[in-house]
């Protein structure tokens, strides 16, 4: 499965992640030539992957929140994910505003 795969791959039993930076246009056709190579190799194995549970989880400010595609279809992103980063965002720029110190032994507790 891993073949190939530029990006970053996780597996556990039943679910699959990619991963990938997408700041150029070519972090973006990255991640698109990963899931057809994912697309080949679940046809290669007979294996299929459950299209209504794959979604896109776009993070960062400046997101250009491109459509990625398996077996030709869009894969829909994931408002409910987005909402618990932009909660979790919120409350990062609190302890940023809050606390003067920025060492590890100090942020990563809060």
């Amino acid at each position: 499965m891993d073949n190939g795969i530029e990006c970053t791959l996780s597996k556990s039993a039943n679910d699959t992640k990619l991963c990938g930076v997408v700041d150029t246009l070519e972090g973006r056709d990255a991640i698109q030539r990963d899931l057809d190579r994912l697309e080949r190799w679940s046809r290669a194995n007979c294996m299929k992957f459950n299209k209504a549970k794959c979604k896109v989880l776009h993070m960062g400010w400046h997101n250009p929140k491109h459509i990625y595609r398996l077996s030709g279809k869009c894969i829909e992103s994931s408002q409910e994910n987005n909402h618990r980063i932009q909660k979790a965002s919120h409350v990062l720029g609190c302890i940023k505003r809050s606390v003067t110190s920025r060492s590890r032994e100090v942020i990563l507790p809060l």
